[in-house]
């Protein structure tokens, strides 16, 4: 199972991502994957983003500084590759639900999660992330109709995440 979230207001799906892995580790769920916190350290610049790596505890900043004024991409591809190479290895252990932060540019590209989230399917692990507007085209070519939209709603996404647990572990 594959189920995705979208929301327009900047940083929400990462904070309800983030809050959804800690509710499901207290739960005791298994779950892999990567969630991201975005923090603020000053009101006139863009924030540091870190990805928390739901097993072994890592966190990896995947952000980079690019100066003042910069308009490029700040993401730090080898932070990312960090980050998806130490999930990829807890798919080896026991794992119920995967989370990844978001399918953004990257994945859509062919980087980034895209192969870990391949990788968990083929493992009968269910995958939910965050997609943007602008990355939905890009997700769906690669999700084909195995996807499934879930509101982005706390109670939505713990009701999915359950009934995606529930079907691995019949099937």
């Amino acid at each position: 199972m594959l189920g995705y979230i979208t929301m327009s207001e900047r940083g929400a799906a990462d904070q309800l991502l983030f809050d959804l892995a800690a509710r499901l580790r207290q739960d005791g769920v298994n779950v892999t994957g990567a969630v991201q916190e975005n923090i603020e350290r000053d009101p006139a610049a863009r924030c540091e983003m870190d990805l928390h790596v739901l097993t072994g505890g890592a966190v990896v900043r995947i952000s980079q500084n690019l100066g003042s004024g910069s308009s490029g991409c700040r993401l730090d591809p080898e932070g990312l590759e960090r980050a998806v190479g130490l999930v990829s290895a807890a798919l080896d252990g026991p794992v119920d639900l995967m989370l990844v932060n978001k399918f953004g540019k990257q994945e859509v590209d062919g980087r980034g999660f895209r192969p870990v989230i391949g990788q968990a399917l083929l493992q009968d692990v269910p995958v939910l992330t965050a997609v943007s507007a602008g990355n939905l085209d890009g997700f769906r070519a690669f999700a084909g109709d195995m996807a499934e939209q879930v509101p982005a709603t706390p109670q939505a996404v713990a009701d999915w995440c359950a009934r995606a647990i529930r079907a691995e572990m019949a099937g």
